[in-house]
């Protein structure tokens, strides 16, 4: 090689280097995890052993109480996310079934999005301009056939204290309004009024009755979707500010919309998700905990582990 090659060779390479280290220095504080720069569990890194024996001291009834809505192809969704199920009787049209017994049996398609109705978000959903949690960036992590990197069936599950502050009596309405943010004075007020602490490690949700949109008297699905109350910007500093371990809501989008700051969009899912690690948990149905005054309980979350996902469709478990 001559010399000129081998230093336009060293400049070429030279120049690669110097664009990686200014596009790692260009990358924000928050892009390097608490929990080193291979994680990608985030707050999940919070459910020690020990906090999972301490939630299941709270059973104390052992009452069961289903968070996840049902979910059909009528459910309200975020656009354009849909689903639909197709049941067949696989090679049974023309026959007895299998075996001299007749045996006979139904199979289930399923054909839709995964962030649809009672759904997580894992780290790998929300960004800040195609940069996700622990610094990743999209083109180096997110594929068509699936993540590389932050999928959700990395995570085992969640299990832990569970947290559920009933919004709709802080503000004491039947059911709040849409535009409403949860800030970071209602949050410490509503835990302070319902005889409630947030710590490390708890998995926080809202209740504000906006379900009712659904199944209630005066069922308005249009207006479920368009719009809902919800966590607001100083809501989502304060509680990653404690260390929860998962953030949840009522509601199809968790935080309030339309946005506090005219221009914005899902300014919490950024502070939670990329910034902080924090799993976030839509449309839960916590009407029932709220109706039985219940604040404080065992979490049980145990997701479908599809390689390389962004989201899943859930049905978590508070134990009382």
């Amino acid at each position: 090689m001559s010399f000129t090659r081998h230093f336009a060779l060293a400049a070429f390479v030279g120049c690669l280097g110097a664009a990686a280290m200014a596009q790692e220095a260009a990358k924000p504080d928050w892009t390097n995890s608490p929990w080193g720069a291979e994680d990608e569990l985030g707050a999940a890194n919070t459910m020690t052993p020990e906090r999972v024996k301490s939630a299941a001291e709270l059973v104390t009834t052992g009452k069961v109480y289903s968070l996840g809505m049902v979910v059909g192809p009528d459910t309200p969704a975020f656009a354009p996310r849909t689903l639909s199920v197709t049941v067949l009787q696989p090679n049974q049209v023309s026959t007895s079934g299998l075996g001299e017994n007749a045996f006979t049996y139904n199979d289930d398609i399923f054909m839709g999005w995964l962030g649809i109705g009672p759904q997580i978000d894992g780290l790998g959903h929300a960004g800040v301009d195609h940069v996700y949690y622990n610094g990743h960036t999209d083109d180096e992590f997110a594929n068509a056939a699936g993540l590389t990197k932050l999928g959700l069936h990395n995570l085992p599950g969640l299990v832990g204290r569970g947290v559920m502050l009933d919004m709709a009596k802080h503000f004491g309405v039947d059911m709040v309004e849409s535009g409403t943010p949860y800030t970071e004075d209602d949050i410490k007020a509503a835990a302070e009024a319902q005889g409630v602490s947030i710590g490390e490690g708890d998995v926080v949700l809202f209740n504000s009755n906006w379900m009712n949109l659904l199944d209630g008297d005066d069922a308005d699905p249009v207006r479920f979707g368009s719009s809902e109350p919800g966590l607001g910007v100083s809501g989502a500093e304060y509680l990653a500010s404690l260390g929860v371990m998962a953030v949840g809501a009522d509601t199809w989008g968790m935080e309030v919309v339309p946005a506090e700051t005219e221009g914005e969009a899902f300014r919490a899912h950024q502070i939670l998700q990329p910034e902080n690690g924090i799993y976030i948990l839509e449309n839960m149905d916590t009407r029932e905990l709220a109706a039985d005054d219940v604040h404080e309980f065992l979490f049980v979350l145990g997701h479908a582990r599809v390689k390389g996902t962004v989201q899943m469709i859930i049905n978590p478990i508070a134990i009382r």
